[in-house]
């Protein structure tokens, strides 16, 4: 099947199927796989990322994995960058590039006409100090005060959001929701598919992957990077489960109770990701367990 022209997208919440989906779908077109996971993005964070094992890739090129090490931050403007150059390569090549991840962000940050409003360091360095004297959740319900439907969409641990939001909100006098671009492509043949999954079936696959990301050895993986200087990078820190597993490594909590955390903050996530897919009209919503999905799927791609 040649659909060289197309762009494919595959999203929906953490644990939803997206990996197995995308890889059977690349199989099957010739395609490749463009990453749009901000934490799959590091080097090392394989098993807190749910990042697909050489076999699980299933012999299909993945771009943007382990492209960082874990002291490194890279804004969505630079994975915007590093994203399309990957699609334009791919495209150049006649090759059809799927784009898959959980990151609604990153995920537009791709697609959509997003441009990223400049930074002031004076500005950035008084809210930093603002997040350091008074706390994340202190500015979080500041950027609530400020505009609400940003502070829905940033959780409230996310310190590195809510400063850049709070930033840019000084910066240019508006919400920093309003420099969010409609749902509209800057590519001329996109299709869009999600995988839909009951909020219950949700929760128990959730938390048998964490389940399993503990029986894989994700506490050793955390130890391992910590030696690495894990807790001196400001983004890979904060990660689901690293950041709970770094506490319990600290003495700061016990493993059942990061273990317990984690599973209720990719919950929290999970929901938070879902909703926001929801809002964008262009994605094709799939049963996560329909028996010809991956037909239902190729129906999509391939039709005119």
């Amino acid at each position: 099947m040649s659909v060289t022209d197309r762009i494919v997208t595959v999203v929906g919440p953490t644990a939803s199927g997206k990996s197995s989906l995308a890889v059977a779908l690349a199989q099957r077109i010739g395609a490749e796989i463009v990453n749009a996971d901000s934490m799959q993005l590091y080097r090392g964070m394989d098993i807190g990322t749910a990042k697909p094992s050489e076999a699980e890739r299933g012999g299909i090129r993945h771009h943007l994995f382990d492209v960082l090490g874990v002291t490194e931050t890279a804004s969505v403007a630079e994975f915007q960058t590093w994203a399309r150059a990957a699609i334009a390569d791919c495209l150049a090549r006649g090759v059809t590039p799927i784009v898959v991840g959980g990151s609604a962000l990153y995920v537009r940050a791709i697609l959509d006409r997003l441009e990223f409003p400049g930074t002031d360091p004076v500005v950035r360095a008084r809210w930093a100090a603002e997040l350091a004297a008074r706390g994340p959740a202190a500015l979080h319900t500041e950027l609530a005060d400020r505009d609400p439907a940003a502070a829905a969409q940033i959780l409230p641990t996310n310190d590195r959001r809510i400063v850049r939001a709070l930033e840019v909100i000084e910066l240019t006098g508006r919400p920093f929701t309003a420099t969010m671009p409609a749902h509209e492509s800057v590519f001329d043949s996109l299709v869009m598919l999600g995988l839909d999954v009951p909020r219950d079936v949700l929760d128990g696959r959730l938390a048998a992957r964490v389940d399993q990301m503990w029986a894989d050895g994700f506490v050793q993986e955390v130890g391992a990077l910590r030696e690495d200087g894990l807790e001196d990078g400001l983004t890979a820190s904060r990660a689901l489960g690293y950041q709970q597993i770094l506490a319990f490594l600290r003495d700061e909590t016990t493993e059942d109770e990061a273990r317990t955390a984690t599973v209720v903050g990719t919950r929290k996530f999970a929901r938070r990701q879902d909703r926001l897919f929801r809002k964008d009209p262009r994605i094709h919503w799939l049963p996560y367990d329909s028996a010809d999905l991956v037909g239902s799927a190729l129906e999509l791609i391939s039709a005119p």
